[in-house]
């Protein structure tokens, strides 16, 4: 019974080793390894958390809001077919022009005797500021365009809002583009007392077309860059 209870030579190998170690150094203190700061002060807290909330609640321009538009693809129908076969069928199918139209904005439907009088076919307005807009009229039998200034002329005629603004305009500039196929454009800027306009008239389909984009100035100067852009992006179907 001796034997089972004796130490195995592991163990007694262990404990010599334990008892004869007697001498231990001693252990400097280690740095902590995150060094005490002094606290931030009040008048630092309440900065860092303006600046925070500037950043949380400011809103951007609105400019920069609209940064996403949709096509519009427009059919410029005749005031016969508008309703019928010609006004429900696939727009995208059957599209003679197409335009920008700026994320949130919304259309304007337009009567059939809107569109036989004046020929206005497509319309869409910032909801924020309806004279914020853009729309297009097309006439039919028209091969090609006339001069610059009748063209206006003529177009004024149908619209009092244009002849006004025209009036009282402070300068009105006008030029002819053409696009990579030859394809002929005029585009007019017109600064008014208080609002802005431009104008792009082409000729195709033996139509012509004149895109307005509108805005009173406190809009156009906050909105120029998104403006000119739905400007630019009035093309015909054939052309791109």
């Amino acid at each position: 019974m001796a034997t089972i209870f004796s130490p195995s030579p592991i163990l007694s190998s262990s404990t010599t080793t334990t008892t004869t170690t007697t001498k231990t150094s001693q252990k400097q203190p280690h740095p902590p390894l995150f060094p005490a700061t002094k606290p931030p002060s009040l008048t630092a807290l309440i900065t860092t958390t303006l600046a925070a909330t500037t950043l949380l609640t400011s809103s951007p321009p609105s400019s920069l809001a609209a940064d996403t538009y949709n096509i519009y693809y427009g059919t410029a129908a005749s005031a016969a077919n508008y309703g019928g076969y010609g006004g429900n069928s696939d727009k995208k199918a059957s599209a003679e022009y197409v335009y920008d139209v700026p994320d949130g904005w919304k259309e304007r439907l337009v009567s059939k005797v809107e569109k036989g009088t004046n020929g206005t076919d497509s319309e869409f307005y910032n909801p924020k500021k309806r004279t914020e807009k853009e729309y297009l009229t097309f006439l039919s039998g028209f091969r090609q365009l006339a001069p610059k200034d009748v063209i206006l002329n003529n177009l004024a005629l149908s619209d009092v809002d244009l002849q006004d603004l025209i009036a009282s305009a402070d300068n009105v500039a006008s030029e002819e583009k053409k696009d990579d196929k030859g394809q002929l454009y005029y585009e007019y800027e017109i600064d008014g007392v208080g609002a802005h306009s431009l104008i792009t008239v082409t000729c195709a389909n033996n139509k012509l077309y004149a895109h307005f984009v509108n805005a009173p100035a406190p809009e156009w100067t906050r909105d120029e860059e998104m403006l000119r852009h739905v400007h630019e992006s009035f093309k015909t179907v054939g052309s791109f």
